[in-house]
């Protein structure tokens, strides 16, 4: 397949010891938890210009990164670096930049930047993460943390009319709903497939979809998951809703029915993929490239679909009938798209 001019059929996509699998499949959640504070109180105190933020914009945990800092308007102070869709055993290459290498942190592989914090990093080299740049190390890979964090501590650099993606008031109940919809339909979808037995896909199966229904009640009567402004834990659900019928129905048999069979949340998705810093930072070329490239256990041909046609997110959705202002008392992003 050839996405932005890279032929991605012919790399070693071996991805042995990424997943921790079992009958059950259980993600590893050890992450670096250093923060870029304020205070600096982990030695990283946020200065404007002084980080890079490295995503791919196939992976749903760094897309979020990537909607949040665009939403708050970030971009002039922390720059941003882009890896491929697709990656080999040693895991994420920036192989979209001429010459391959990223041009501020001046290397192939995100591993680099692991190692030059941890040599010999033994855990999974993950995206997103954010480098200092003076030094060339990853500080932190703790992908939920980091969006917070662009909404608590970088409140000094977003940009005028940022929206309160974190509101104090809805912090607590905010957190249970941020925990069910990681646990179970976040990582819910990766539990059907890579589930190692009938049994626990099965499980998995069952539970993904109750979940899914109890957020087509949920969100019946609210616009948004926390009312009626975009929060947090809409960017956190709309990364999974955006590849379900691209890759989760067929790839990671979540098969029930395809998210444009489930009317409310199809169409919340929709609202959300029209509003600016969503939709507008998905590329559905290179979400399919990674899935179905380099999950060579599940796709060993590594031949992408072409479907489906995604000319669907356009169509009108109808969600301004249950009131509310996307960006609460702020305002849409403006500027152009820089990732």
């Amino acid at each position: 397949m050839d996405t932005h001019g890279k032929d991605f059929s012919k790399k070693d996509f071996s991805t042995k010891g990424t997943y921790v699998t079992g009958s059950e499949y259980t993600r590893d959640t050890n992450y670096i938890e250093t923060r870029i504070t304020r205070d600096g109180v982990d030695g990283f105190p946020v200065e404007a210009g002084r980080y890079r933020l490295i995503v791919a914009r196939a992976c749903p945990w760094a897309h979020r990164s990537t909607i949040v800092r665009r939403l708050l308007g970030l971009e002039d102070a922390i720059s941003i670096g882009v890896c491929g869709p697709t990656h080999d055993v040693r895991s994420w290459t920036f192989d979209l930049d001429p010459g391959g290498v990223d041009p501020v942190l001046g290397i192939e592989r995100i591993q680099e930047a692991y190692f030059k914090r941890t040599p010999d990093y033994a855990r999974g080299i993950t995206v997103p993460a954010i480098v200092d740049v003076p030094s060339g190390a990853v500080v932190t890979n703790n992908f939920p943390q980091i969006t917070l964090d662009f909404s608590t501590e970088w409140k000094e650099f977003q940009r005028e009319g940022a929206p309160d993606l974190y509101p104090e008031e809805l912090r607590a109940e905010m957190a249970e709903v941020n925990q069910r919809v990681f646990t179970e339909v976040n990582n819910g979808v990766y539990r059907c497939g890579f589930a190692g037995s009938q049994e626990a896909y099965e499980s998995a199966y069952l539970r993904l979809f109750a979940n899914l229904d109890w957020l087509e009640e949920r969100l019946a009567s609210r616009r948004y998951l926390m009312g009626g402004s975009i929060t947090e834990a809409d960017v956190r659900l709309f990364t999974t809703l955006v590849r379900f019928d691209a890759v989760y129905h067929g790839h990671f048999k979540c098969n029930r029915n395809k998210l444009t069979e489930m009317p409310v949340l199809w169409a919340y998705a929709r609202d959300l993929f029209q509003t600016p810093g969503f939709g507008d930072t998905v590329d559905f070329e290179q979400i399919k490239a990674h899935y179905y490239i380099v999950h060579t256990d599940l796709n060993p041909t590594h031949i992408v679909p072409l479907g489906p046609d995604p000319s669907g997110w356009a169509t009108p959705h109808g969600r301004e009938a249950l009131g509310g202002r996307p960006f609460g008392a702020g305002t849409a992003p403006t500027r152009a798209v820089d990732a």
